[in-house]
């Protein structure tokens, strides 16, 4: 293993380099951790975002979500084909799916969010109680952030909805 610190040397200086490493390094161990339910994060968030708002139709989950269509597509058929999420045609529009969450699919977030409570433990272990808290509130805050959502906005559309 190595000693030196995920985002080495001046490259630290630049936030947004400490938050692309800390990103990915984050996402790599989510997938890890949740990976033995057969689900991905997409997956987590698809399921979460039912359970917080209720059946949705799947083109608003996928803007609520800002996952591309395509992905938006194949996550709900993985769900579908586990058991945790149904498409309904909507009544007042046949032309659109409403999408929502099983109770399998319950049972399955329950179990991944003890998962991501446990994985948090284990990434920020070597912050003070105080210092998670303040973390955590920061990246809130930057996440709900006009600014940062209309810039990631503009790029993606730049870019087709590719990558989000």
């Amino acid at each position: 293993m190595s000693e030196a610190p995920l985002v080495p040397g001046t490259v630290a200086e630049h936030t947004i380099c400490l938050l692309v490493k800390l990103g990915q390094v984050a996402f790599r161990i989510a997938e890890d951790g949740i990976g033995g339910t057969g689900l991905r994060v997409r997956h987590y968030s698809v399921l979460q975002a039912l359970a917080d708002n209720g059946a949705m139709p799947q083109l608003a989950l996928g803007s609520f979500l800002r996952i591309d269509p395509a992905t938006m597509v194949t996550s709900l058929d993985d769900l579908e084909r586990a058991g945790y999420a149904e498409r309904t045609r909507d009544p007042q529009d046949r032309r659109r799916y409403a999408v929502d969450i099983t109770a399998e699919g319950r049972k399955v977030l329950a179990r991944l969010n003890r998962i991501l409570v446990d994985l948090d433990g284990e990434i920020l272990a070597d912050l003070s109680t105080t210092e998670r808290q303040s973390l955590h509130v920061l990246l809130d805050s930057l996440a709900g952030s006009p600014a940062l959502t209309s810039l990631f906005d503009t790029v993606r559309e730049q870019n087709g909805g590719k990558r989000a």
